[in-house]
């Protein structure tokens, strides 16, 4: 396929495996994107970053720019690409793993600098890609080859973590929707300032125990009240199939963004030009 198209498709062999819904998450992305190229979004305004791990494979299949990071490191090189050219769409795709273990300190301090930027992880609550081991996120007694006992320690909330941070936009949806998945990615990618998306899905091969949760999500109206947001976090401990999950925008703010406060940043996003054309 020609690097000019415009189209999002791309020829790279699917390699995730049948049903996996990170098939859906990426019609939900691919969706999201198409409906702000109508709104004159350009197409080569969007960017993309990923680490390591099966959420990461969708790097090959969404024909925009990006690059490929290291394990738990998409967040500061997408955070590269919004110091380049703050009039990038960036999007930073990673896992529950990349994203609270190795790349737990790039997502509090992303969140503090505010960067325009979009952090998308996908959750299902173990490290699939080698084999199901368990991540900050896996439930108190998920046995793996790593961890043939059982996990012992309490999950991360990633969503208390991300209003402790100061993130100005929290949304969390889940895979199987595509059509709400895709309506809270464009609201994230609009949003200025940092987004963070966490995406619930399944693994069909490892910790199927945590699985089929759909039953207790329910959407919510967009947010802005913190103490509500603490609260909607609250409602689940990602330790099992026990309260409610709540889908939709948890919370937004409007604050300013890294590209704001650093003058050389904002005249060049006033501007509408990068570095490149200084």
């Amino acid at each position: 396929m020609s690097l000019f198209s415009k189209k999002l498709d791309t020829d790279y062999e699917m390699t995730w495996c049948p049903g996996c819904p990170n098939h859906m998450i990426l019609a939900g992305v691919k969706q999201a994107i198409k409906s702000l190229k109508k709104q004159k979004y350009k197409h080569e305004s969007f960017a993309l970053t990923t680490d390591v791990g099966c959420s990461s494979k969708i790097f090959d299949y969404i024909n925009i720019n990006g690059l490929y990071g290291l394990h738990g490191r998409a967040i500061p090189a997408a955070l590269g690409l919004t110091l380049g050219n703050p009039n990038l769409n960036v999007m930073a795709f990673m896992g529950d793993g990349g994203a609270y273990s190795e790349g737990i300190s790039h997502f509090i301090h992303a969140a503090r600098f505010n960067s325009n930027m979009t952090i998308i992880v996908h959750d299902n609550q173990s490290f699939s890609l080698t084999t199901g081991q368990c991540t900050p996120t896996s439930q108190i007694g998920f046995k793996s080859k790593a961890e043939p006992m059982g996990e012992v320690n309490q999950p991360l909330n990633p969503v208390k973590m991300a209003i402790a941070s100061g993130m100005t936009f929290i949304a969390r949806t889940n895979a199987k929707d595509i059509a709400h998945t895709a309506e809270v990615i464009e609201k994230a990618i609009k949003h200025p300032g940092c987004s963070f998306v966490e995406i619930i899905q399944d693994c069909l091969i490892f910790n199927k125990e945590i699985n089929n949760k759909d039953k207790l999500m329910y959407k919510i109206k967009d947010n802005k009240n913190k103490a509500k947001a603490e609260l909607l976090a609250n409602q689940w401990d990602y330790n099992g199939k026990n309260g409610k999950i709540p889908i939709g925008v948890i919370y937004q703010e409007i604050l300013p963004t890294l590209q704001d406060k650093w003058p050389r940043l904002k005249e060049l996003k006033d501007k509408k030009i990068g570095w490149a054309q200084k």
